[in-house]
């Protein structure tokens, strides 16, 4: 059997068993259930970042989308949980599949800064519709439990972690499906160079489109739990500093691994529980030295410094 094989049943162990062994560690269930949520989201911005190679500052967008369409629909529409995600999802999804003939067109710096403002026309939207998305305020509501005949799951703490669970083993597979297909492989060939595919005949702006409109979906998806998570949404969700922190995580774990965003979503949640319980004010500051470190003296994050120590072992 293959290292790739055991790393991944290792990850979906420890994440099984989260609610067993987290509180030895000092956690708590719901903060490995927004670890996961974010790593989810990380890794749809991954799939642009890391896999094809153009950077967005605007995955907050559809992110908060997703969250604001299954605010909207438990408000609105109905009272199943798992129907809200499905349409929260689909709401994030599609808003990237309408914006990606926009930039697709575009690279480098171009790119992420269309993207950027996209975003925040979104953001705006959400903050100034104030009878329909509650303005500044933003929309409350009531995640509700789930039925199965007679029986009831009430997605109360743990069984809310393992119902997010689910849904990231869902888009896990989604995503980990598309980068081992010829999909997938052609995002990397556009990644290590633009211009060659366009010669070998690669439609590139066409992939990019892919790209941008998949990572879009999963990141509704992963903004649809977050909304579930905390029964609230708001457009600070939408605001450009949420795609930063999804570029923190890619980053830190490693870009161009599968589960690098996983690693960067538990260090940064992780450092923030840490250390702002005893510098309220100063976990930002840790990140951010943090990040300029890795940056500059491990660009491939901390899978890749694991990844040569093992070689090298």
């Amino acid at each position: 059997m293959s290292r790739r094989v055991y790393v991944n049943a290792a990850v979906w162990i420890l994440l099984l068993t989260v609610p067993l062994w987290f509180p030895w560690v000092g956690g708590y269930t719901s903060l490995a259930t927004r670890v996961v949520i974010y790593a989810l989201g990380a890794m749809a911005l991954n799939l642009l970042l890391g896999f094809t190679g153009c950077m967005s500052f605007g995955q907050a967008a559809y992110f908060g989308l997703g969250g604001y369409g299954t605010g909207l629909a438990l408000i609105h529409l109905t009272n199943s949980t798992v129907l809200a995600v499905v349409l929260g999802t689909a709401l994030g999804g599609a808003a990237a599949f309408i914006v990606g003939p926009l930039i697709m067109h575009r690279r480098g710096i171009y790119f992420a800064m269309i993207t950027v403002a996209v975003g925040q026309i979104f953001y705006f939207i959400a903050e100034r519709w104030n009878s329909f998305t509650g303005g500044e305020d933003g929309l409350t509501f009531t995640r509700q439990p789930i039925h199965f005949g007679t029986v009831v799951i009430p997605l109360d703490t743990v069984w809310f972690y393992y119902f997010v669970l689910f849904f990231f083993a869902v888009g896990a597979a989604v995503m980990g499906l598309l980068l081992n297909a010829p999909l997938g492989h052609t995002w990397v060939a556009i990644r290590e160079n633009r211009r060659r595919a366009t010669f070998l005949g690669i439609h590139v702006e066409r992939y990019v489109w892919a790209s941008f409109a998949i990572a879009g979906l999963i990141a509704g998806l992963a903004g649809s739990l977050n909304a579930l998570q905390n029964n609230f949404i708001s457009p600070a969700n939408l605001f450009w500093i949420e795609s930063g922190n999804f570029v923190i995580m890619a980053v830190l774990g490693g870009m161009r691994s599968f589960w690098g965003p996983l690693i960067g979503s538990i260090i940064l949640f992780g450092i923030q529980d840490y250390v702002s319980s005893y510098f309220p004010n100063n976990w930002e500051l840790v990140i951010g030295v943090l990040f300029i470190i890795v940056v500059i003296f491990f660009p491939n994050g901390v899978l890749g410094i694991i990844r040569q120590r093992t070689k090298s072992a």
